[in-house]
């Protein structure tokens, strides 16, 4: 299983990520994702979204940047 972050940074990130996100369970492997923000970081949205084997490669959205981790453990 891998887990894949996507960030990305401004005032429509939410927006942006959030479109993103509705793409990705048509990809295989698709497990879940959720989006995220933090009232600590404005401005600032994350999603995380977990993968059957290997993520997919798929252009992120322009200005994002991303980092794929392989999961070692689980509960």
């Amino acid at each position: 299983m891998q887990v894949w972050y996507v960030e990305l940074r401004g005032p429509d990130a939410a927006r942006v990520l959030g479109d993103w996100l509705d793409e990705l369970p048509r990809h295989p492997g698709f497990s879940g994702a959720e989006l995220l923000v933090s009232p600590a970081q404005p401005g600032l949205a994350l999603i995380a979204s977990r993968w059957e084997g290997a993520a997919p490669r798929l252009e992120v959205p322009e200005g994002a940047k991303h980092w794929t981790f392989e999961v070692l453990a689980r509960r």
